[in-house]
C-alpha cells in the first residue's frame, strides 16, 4: 500500500501532466500547426521526468552534474517546452511563440535557443546515439549524472536505435535510461502496418538491456521503473523502459487516430479538448 506521501506526490504528478496535456494544446493550437497525439502520450512519462525524476536546476541550465535528458522524437517538442515552462526554465508566455520566426521554441529541440535541452533532436533514430555519448563520457569522467532518452516505437524502425543499443550494452551504461513510447501509431499509419516491430521488450532485452513493460500512463508505474534502474541488481546494463501509451491520451476524438499525428486543433476542438482535460482529476 503506498504511503500518504506518495499518495501526495503521485497526485502532484497526475496534476503537473494534465497541466503539461493543457500546454502542450494550447501551444499547437495558437501555432496552427505541430504534433499533438505523441506529445499528448508521452505527458506522463515527461511529468514524472521533470517534476519527481531528473537532477536538474532551472537557475543552472549548463550545471556540469545535471542529469540529461534526450527527446530523439524531437517533433513532439511541446510536451518538452510545456514541461520546461513549468519548471521555470523560461517564462510561461514564451509558449506562445511555438514555431514563430526568431522564437526559442522551434519546430524541433535547440540547443542554441532554448535553455534546458541537452541536444538538438529532430532526425529520427539519432538522438539515441547523442544519448550513449553523454552517458559514456559521464563514465569515462567519473560522473554520477544519468542520462533518459525518450524514443518512439515508429521510430524504432530506424537501425540506428539498434546501434546505439549495442554501443550502450558493449560499455556498459547502466547510467543510460532508454524510455519507449510505445503508442502503436505514427505518421503514415500503424506501426505494425507501416513495419512491424514485433516484441519490443524481447528485442531490448536479446540486445543485452535490462527491461521492463510498464503502462506509460500510470504514474506510480512510471516511478516505480525509474526506482527499479537503481537497484544494484540491474547495474552493468542500459536500462529500457517499454512504455505502452495511448497517441493522444486525454482527449477522446485524438486518441489513437492517426490524423492526430501532426494535426493542429481547430478553435471547436481546442475549447472540448480543454474542457475534456480539465475535467479528468
Amino acid at each position: 500500500m503506498a504511503s500518504p506521501t506518495e499518495l501526495q506526490t503521485n497526485a502532484h504528478l497526475e496534476l503537473m501532466a494534465q497541466k503539461l496535456r493543457k500546454t502542450i494544446l494550447t501551444m499547437i493550437h495558437q501555432a496552427a500547426s505541430g504534433h499533438p497525439g505523441g506529445s499528448l502520450s508521452a505527458a506522463d512519462i515527461v511529468a514524472v521526468l521533470y517534476f519527481d525524476e531528473l537532477r536538474v536546476d532551472p537557475k543552472q541550465p549548463q550545471w556540469p552534474d545535471r542529469d540529461r535528458f534526450v527527446l530523439s522524437k524531437g517533433h513532439v517538442c511541446p510536451v518538452l517546452y510545456s514541461a520546461l515552462a513549468l519548471k521555470g526554465y523560461f517564462p510561461m508566455e514564451v509558449i506562445h511563440t511555438l514555431r514563430k520566426e526568431g522564437s526559442i521554441l522551434q519546430g524541433h529541440p535547440d540547443m542554441k535557443r532554448c535553455p534546458g535541452i541537452d541536444i538538438s533532436t529532430g532526425s529520427l533514430g539519432q538522438g539515441l546515439s547523442t544519448a550513449v555519448g553523454m552517458a559514456l563520457a559521464g563514465k569515462r569522467d567519473n560522473k554520477d549524472y544519468r542520462v533518459y532518452c525518450l524514443i518512439g516505437d515508429g521510430e524504432s524502425q530506424e537501425g540506428q536505435i539498434w546501434e546505439a543499443v549495442m554501443s550502450a550494452v558493449k560499455y556498459q551504461l547502466d547510467n543510460l535510461v532508454i524510455i519507449v513510447d510505445n503508442n502503436g501509431l505514427q505518421n503514415d499509419d500503424t506501426c505494425d502496418v507501416v513495419m512491424p516491430l514485433g516484441d519490443l521488450e524481447a528485442k531490448f532485452e536479446a540486445f543485452g538491456c535490462n527491461v521492463q513493460a510498464i503502462d506509460g500512463h500510470s504514474i506510480p508505474h512510471i516511478r516505480a521503473a525509474f526506482a527499479a534502474t537503481r537497484k544494484k541488481e540491474n547495474s552493468g546494463k542500459p536500462h529500457c523502459i517499454v512504455a505502452k501509451t495511448v497517441k493522444g491520451k486525454g482527449v477522446s476524438f485524438m486518441e489513437n487516430v492517426v490524423s492526430w499525428h501532426g494535426t493542429a486543433p481547430n478553435q471547436q476542438q481546442f475549447d472540448l479538448a480543454i474542457q475534456e482535460i480539465g475535467e479528468q482529476q
